[in-house]
């Protein structure tokens, strides 16, 4: 029996037996206090409690149960170890322990990119993971209460929605700017120095230097790692946002005016990718850039020479995935042209990968992908791009069911394949028996049915890990649950509970009032999202209680 188990086996802890609500709350407070004491700029404290949650048993219990518990769960390191079993989890956490942590080398693959190029990407073992994550919970505060106000991505409670939304506010209006920088830094997780993130980055120096020199495993050749945060690292985004947070902050203190001057500066970032607004094209080159290529040398980093370019804003510009341009004066954001063929590309390679599945298994194959891509672009002008879309899966359909019967007819084809419902009489459907001997009928889902619904972009100084915002963050995830059909179903069975009266005021709830809905134990303090944990309220009264 090992020292891990050991202590487990003294301790009596069993991985069911872990309260997760209390854990959860536990952490919260820590992080609550490390948001403080940021605030006031109170750097020892911010150690100290850094230290106090690192080394807690509700902070390694929250780490283990992250990476036991993620899209990679199932995906070793060079080890080829992988935690399952819930004394292996247990055991997990009895061995983080920071004296004797050594971590060991990633395990590189090589993901391909769009352009032909491709992607490494760094596996660290389960330990390592593990332990990032827990640095993870400590630094994350720290990174929300400090980061750029316009920064969008690899934070909680942020999207690419949001950027989106600040990109339409920078821009949208006459007087707003016309010319836009597009920066992207070359190889922003390959080249961050690792001497500026160990003196820059608040987190224990000497486990975040394990990490970045750990080096990785190719092909059973271990190579060193000079540069760089590994692509995989559960801490490795908020790393790099750390890095390029304070951009910024230094545009505003170097050109303190661009405002009231006319200069119209406004900064827009998702991870490595931002645009600058302003008034001038000579402006953005002769001032801007130069600037932000200083800020970004001191990082080690560098501006891509293809893709990074100033545009007018009657081009447009591709980003994240949309082209924003103005269009006589009124500012459209749509789907762009490489997003829309990429994900066209993506549905053939579906089909033409399933000629002779079931058509019932190339509808539950096909739907997650277009429903995402749908529900990405819900909040910009898509309508007409959902409709040709539509289009174009229909004509790669009806190449599908026309292959696979080469001596029918067209009528027997579309009779076999495509069904009448309501006024459509083309719809790719089809029906399969269940244990219970019932059938049920799956239907291809069409993105012309997605509806176009204005995304309401985040408070810019909005910090989730801080107690202030809770009422805020609350309200946002109760509308983001009433956007989807099955939380439309389960606020309805809260509403019949509570037998359709507010708790507060005993007063009837009904749509011509505004109401709002309440977590009887809050999200952050481990509360979970059933209708059970759910109260509505008249707005008033959620307001006022």
């Amino acid at each position: 029996m090992n020292a891990a188990t050991l202590a487990c086996a003294s301790s009596g802890v069993t991985w069911d037996g872990i309260s997760w609500a209390d854990v959860q709350r536990h952490v919260r407070r820590l992080q609550a206090r490390i948001v403080k004491a940021t605030q006031e700029g109170r750097h020892n404290k911010v150690k100290a409690l850094q230290w106090l949650l690192t080394h807690s048993f509700s902070g390694k219990a929250l780490a283990v149960k992250r990476v036991t518990e993620n899209k990679g769960k199932n995906t070793p390191g060079v080890d080829k170890v992988t935690w399952k079993t819930p004394v292996a989890k247990i055991n997990a956490i009895a061995s983080m322990k920071r004296r004797g942590y050594s971590p060991l080398p990633l395990r590189r693959v090589l993901i391909p990119k769009k352009n032909g190029k491709t992607r490494p990407l760094g596996i660290p073992v389960m330990k390592c993971r593990a332990m990032q994550a827990l640095h993870l919970l400590a630094l994350e505060p720290v990174a929300e209460t400090t980061a750029d106000l316009h920064s969008y991505g690899f934070r909680p409670e942020r999207a690419t929605a949001d950027a989106g939304g600040q990109c339409f506010t920078s821009l949208a209006r006459k007087v707003c700017a016309e010319w836009v920088l597009e920066a992207d830094i070359q190889g922003c997780f390959d080249k961050i120095s690792h001497a500026w993130m160990i003196a820059n980055i608040p987190t224990d120096k000497a486990i975040l230097k394990k990490w970045l020199k750990a080096g990785y495993v190719y092909q059973n050749e271990l190579f060193p790692t000079e540069a760089g945060t590994p692509q995989g690292g559960i801490i490795s985004p908020v790393l790099a946002n750390m890095t390029l947070d304070g951009l910024e902050a230094m545009l505003s203190e170097k050109f303190p005016r661009a405002r009231w001057r006319g200069l119209k500066m406004n900064m827009v970032r998702y991870a490595d990718d931002f645009i600058i607004t302003g008034n001038s094209k000579e402006w953005l080159e002769q001032k801007v850039k130069p600037a932000v290529v200083e800020f970004l040398a001191e990082r080690g980093l560098v501006l891509s020479p293809e893709k990074t370019k100033i545009t007018h804003i009657k081009e447009g510009f591709d980003f994240l995935g949309w082209n924003i341009r103005k269009y006589n004066g009124t500012l459209l954001m749509k789907p762009s042209k490489a997003n829309v063929k990429a994900h066209l590309d993506k549905i053939r390679e579906v089909i033409n990968g399933n000629k002779s599945a079931k058509q019932v298994n190339l509808i539950r194959l096909l739907n997650p992908v277009l429903r995402g891509w749908a529900n990405y672009h819900s909040h910009v002008v898509a309508k007409e791009t959902f409709v040709r879309v539509d289009s174009d899966v229909w004509s790669m359909l009806w190449r599908w069911t026309v292959r696979r019967h080469p001596n029918k007819g067209t009528r027997w084809v579309k009779e076999r394949y495509f069904k009448s419902r309501g006024t459509r009489n083309w719809v790719f459907s089809a029906t399969e028996k269940i244990e219970d001997g019932t059938q049920r009928e799956f239907t291809l889902l069409q993105e012309s049915d997605t509806p176009i619904q204005r995304h309401v972009k985040i408070k810019a100084d909005a910090n989730p890990h801080d107690p202030k915002w809770e009422p805020y963050f609350e309200s946002r995830w109760g509308k983001k649950m009433l956007r989807s059909s099955r939380g439309r179903r389960k606020i309805y069975s809260v509403w019949l509970r509570q037998d359709g009266m507010c708790p507060t005021c005993h007063e009837t709830i009904t749509k011509g009032t505004p109401w709002d809905v309440r977590y009887i134990v809050k999200r952050t303090e481990g509360g979970s999202d059933a209708s059970s944990n759910l109260r509505m309220h008249h707005l008033n009264c959620r307001r006022s209680c």
